[in-house]
């Protein structure tokens, strides 16, 4: 593989933030894409879940903003809020050689208003999900005059959620002659059209186009009670995280609620949250205070968290490209993973696409029992106070360890948002910290506490 400093027209502020990422090499994806986006041409590429294609497209995108201009150059369309928060997370890493670049993220579940508001104060990138780009649009409170690249990221996904008219729509109200990009997991006969209708002789790229065998195990069990095998899976299996699919909200939410009756540290992600709930779901998985998520498949794209050891699927997805990428949050980068799968003897007949492929595991096999509970040491701490207000992992660190006497080992993983930070602490010493903070302050400023439940 190609190293990034083989592409010349990088600078080297960018260079050595790749460096710091520990983005060296480029994976096949980025080596055949970002050279041709550089040279203006529209792409249609096609690859896995995983494969590097954010920042196949978004390092290019942060070169090409000229910072000068307060108007919005780059527009970029995912499927879903998780997603464009994740690409947001990913490009403003890459913005960091461009101080006053800014990103501005647009979907549903934040108020129209406050969005506009922040639209009014100008941005470079823009990020968001196609029913609130078009409200946006409705309400006259976008204007894609000045943008010169459309990037459409999980296109598939879009399509499958019924936005082919809102995408199309979208880019007709970006003016010609503009550089259009296209990355989409699968090639349907839809996606074949959107291309002719969006692209102008684009490269046509499919590279990475499946999971590697070996990287992913994949097994799966017939059962008459799923709750059952599920604990004895868990118990047998160990992991130390764990991904649980469902096909509906209600059953993800049962499902959590029966798992933390028995004491695993557990939380659901599911579409009747708000986003704040959302985002705060994903980050007490990620940082390890809760080890288990439970999720419908709001969860199956745009959800890039390393190390997630084991994903069941305890509702069968009966879409082969639906738990195509499922399983694909697991094995991520160059990790291996594995993904098990329960199905009824009703199901038999609905989910060939997958016993004919999977390994078949024995119940028999399997430790009966449910001793293993997944309980986290820690807990998540959380502040009212985030990017916004200039907070910093620095600050906070120092505040724990210099003034409350908090060890760093009892420190976990620290997430900020604009409005929010969100601390790991072992429990052991998280009640010490909040009440210390009721009179510690950090940068000269007081914040509210309170544990992320």
């Amino acid at each position: 593989m190609a190293h990034f400093n083989t592409i010349s027209t990088i600078p080297p502020s960018l260079l050595t933030i790749l460096e710091t990422l520990n983005f060296t090499q480029m994976t096949q994806i980025q080596e055949e894409s970002i050279p041709a986006i550089l040279d203006g041409r529209d792409i249609l590429a096609q690859s896995k879940t995983g494969s590097g294609k954010t920042v196949a497209f978004g390092l290019p995108a942060v070169m090409r903003t000229d910072v000068a201009s307060n108007r919005p150059q780059t527009l970029i369309i995912t499927p879903t809020r998780e997603l464009a928060e994740q690409v947001a997370s990913e490009l403003r890493k890459l913005a960091a050689c461009k101080p006053n670049l800014k990103i501005l993220t647009l979907y549903g579940g934040v108020p129209l208003r406050s969005q506009a508001d922040s639209l009014a104060k100008g941005a470079h990138i823009l990020i968001g999900t196609p029913g609130r780009l078009k409200d946006h649009l409705g309400k006259h409170t976008l204007e894609l005059e000045s943008i010169h690249t459309l990037i459409l990221d999980e296109a598939d996904k879009m399509l499958d959620m019924g936005f082919y008219d809102e995408i199309v729509d979208i880019a007709s109200a970006i003016p010609m002659p503009r550089q259009t990009l296209l990355f989409s997991a699968t090639f349907p006969a839809k996606i074949e059209d959107l291309g002719k209708k969006l692209l102008i002789d684009p490269l046509t790229i499919k590279v990475d186009t499946r999971q590697e065998a070996a990287k992913i195990e994949e097994i799966v069990y017939e059962t008459s009670d799923k709750f059952d095998t599920l604990l004895m899976l868990i118990d047998s299996f160990k992991p130390h995280s764990l991904l649980i699919f469902c096909n509906t909200k209600a059953d993800v939410v049962a499902l959590a609620d029966r798992l933390h009756a028995l004491g695993h540290s557990v939380i659901d992600l599911q579409g009747d949250l708000d986003q704040r709930a959302r985002n705060e779901a994903v980050i007490a998985f990620s940082n390890g205070s809760k080890r288990i998520l439970v999720a419908t498949d709001v969860a199956s794209r745009g959800l890039d968290i390393k190390g997630i050891e084991l994903v069941i699927n305890y509702d069968l997805p009966f879409d082969k490209e639906v738990y195509t990428h499922r399983i694909g949050r697991t094995g991520r980068a160059e990790a291996s993973g594995r993904a098990l799968s329960l199905y009824t003897p009703q199901e038999h007949s609905k989910c060939g696409y997958i016993t004919s492929s999977a390994c078949r595991g024995r119940l028999n096999e399997l430790q009966a029992g449910s001793s293993y509970i997944m309980r986290s040491e820690f807990d998540t701490l959380c502040l009212n106070g985030g990017k916004k207000t200039k907070l910093r992992k620095g600050d906070i660190l120092g505040t724990l360890c210099k003034e409350i006497g908090i060890n760093a080992e009892e420190i976990g993983k620290i997430d900020i948002t604009d409005h929010n930070a969100y601390i790991a602490l072992h429990h052991k010493v998280i009640e010490k910290v909040q009440k210390a903070l009721k009179k510690a302050k950090i940068k000269k400023r007081k914040y509210l506490s309170w544990i992320l439940d």
